[in-house]
């Protein structure tokens, strides 16, 4: 009698998910976190967008680009200022410097602890940059071409 043993992939070890429990799991992360390009579309449209967003970087980072409108506060002032600049009854996005920052979501955290309704950008400032947005700089404004590989020719949004 012959035995094969058939190894299990690295993405297999664990099986998926069951499809109802995919689909809370991914409703949820709708909950917390906001794309650039949607975030984007809505500060681009006419009216209220909702929402406020919230740079969470130090004043250097600031300098050097932000969001226009954005509201800065870094991370580490929130517990004393937030209350000032911000309304409670307003979902406020944070975002920082990229995906390999969490400053953005420790700026979430200090918020949603503090009674704020809050999302956190995905991307962050490097994508919204990289995605070819406007943004602001100690100097005036400013605008990248976008990276064909982040923002596709001919889309509104990464073509998700």
């Amino acid at each position: 009698m012959t035995s094969t043993t058939t190894a299990v992939n690295p993405v297999l070890r664990v099986a998926p998910a069951a499809p109802a429990e995919a689909a809370a799991h991914f409703r949820a992360s709708l909950a917390f976190h906001a794309d650039v390009s949607d975030v984007a579309a809505a500060l681009a449209a006419d009216g209220d967008p909702g929402f406020v967003v919230l740079d969470s970087r130090s004043a250097e980072s600031w300098d050097q680009g932000h969001i226009p409108g954005a509201v800065h506060l870094p991370t580490a002032l929130i517990p004393e200022q937030a209350e000032a600049l911000l309304d409670k009854s307003v979902p406020v996005v944070t975002y920082c410097w990229g995906p390999g920052c969490n400053g953005a979501t420790r700026a979430a955290l200090a918020l949603a602890e503090l009674g704020y309704p809050v999302k956190e950008m995905l991307g962050g400032f490097e994508y919204w940059a990289r995605e070819g947005f406007a943004y602001e700089t100690w100097e005036g404004a400013g605008r990248r071409a976008a990276d064909p590989l982040t923002a596709p020719v001919g889309t509104e949004d990464c073509g998700c």
